[in-house]
């Protein structure tokens, strides 16, 4: 007998067990594309910002409680955000070549469902934060999502090309939750943290409307890229690099970092305001290749390294 092995026990046959193998392709499927909702590559820099400021925030080592409570809370008030936005956005979503597998633009998940997964997130974020950080942290957490989904992706996104500069704002929520996390308050060096991230937002984010203009184009979203001139962008950048600068700066006096940050944050500026300054030099000579992405990538680890020098900073003795 086919389906009997030789002690007389049935064994599943090929036709069987391929609705069992499909059933699980399907749930490893829809797994995939709840955590796609989410973005989690933007989570993850939101918490290399929130992590480091709590260290700063607690002159040292954070009460693991508060820490634990503060990121997963932070991570899950991200993704509430960011599925929020999907949502709203799926239909520039299928214009644009570097959105189009997202999970509402396949049909991997329905409308309904990204609904119920966005307001699950918002509400089990907030709860995490009230409970085990501090009602501050839960409140910011709930401007933070507010923000996102209703003044930049539904107010700003689509009507001005200063829809980053603005919309920006609700990057620079994970700072003073994490600091509100531990603290229960909001003090200057959060603010200045704060600013930092509000001011580094267009210069990151500027030069990657710049590499996919035509897409933004497409979509009718009026990103820099698309409205402006290479060069016009390429100055703005610069001066968004150089008031970041600034901003880094200006945390030493006020939160009295020492010799470790002070250090990263002259050197790591620097270096990310010659990228700048790059971008700007290839485009007014009218360069086809500008290496945009170049400098996304360089401000990216630029702000990892300015954080990190924050998290660092407090726990040595000079």
């Amino acid at each position: 007998m086919s389906n009997a092995t030789t002690s007389g026990v049935s064994t599943p046959s090929d036709a069987e067990r391929q609705p069992e193998a499909a059933q699980r392709s399907t749930l490893a499927l829809k797994a995939g594309a709840y955590v796609a909702l989410t973005k989690p590559r933007v989570i993850e820099l939101l918490l290399v910002t929130a992590l480091p400021t709590m260290f700063l925030a607690a002159g040292g080592v954070p009460p693991l409680g508060a820490l634990v409570a503060t990121l997963i809370g932070g991570f899950l008030s991200a993704g509430s955000a960011n599925a929020f936005n999907m949502i709203l956005d799926r239909d520039i979503d299928k214009v644009m070549h570097r959105t189009q597998q997202r999970p509402l633009v396949t049909g991997t998940l329905s409308v309904a469902e990204a609904r119920v997964f966005a307001w699950t997130l918002a509400v089990v974020s907030t709860v995490v934060l009230a409970v085990f950080a501090t009602p501050l942290a839960a409140a910011l957490s709930l401007a933070a999502i507010a923000f996102y989904v209703l003044i930049y992706t539904m107010l700003l996104k689509r009507r001005t090309e200063q829809n980053i500069v603005w919309g920006g704002i609700a990057g620079c929520f994970p700072v003073v939750i994490g600091w509100a996390g531990v603290t229960g308050t909001l003090d200057w060096p959060a603010w200045i943290l704060f600013t930092l991230v509000f001011l580094w937002t267009p210069a990151h984010y500027w030069p990657l409307s710049m590499k996919y203009r035509d897409d933004y184009e497409a979509a009718d979203v009026p990103m820099l890229g698309v409205v402006r001139g290479k060069p016009m962008v390429g100055i703005q950048v610069i001066l968004y690099a150089w008031a970041s600068l600034a901003c880094t700066l200006l945390l030493i006096p006020v939160a009295g970092m020492g010799l470790l940050y002070s250090g990263v944050a002259i050197i790591a500026g620097a270096w990310f305001v010659g990228e700048a300054h790059g971008l700007y030099s290839r485009a007014i000579k009218g360069k086809v290749e500008l290496r945009a992405m170049r400098v996304f990538h360089a401000s990216n680890t630029y702000l990892t390294l300015v954080f990190l020098a924050v998290g660092v900073d407090p726990l040595l003795p000079f």
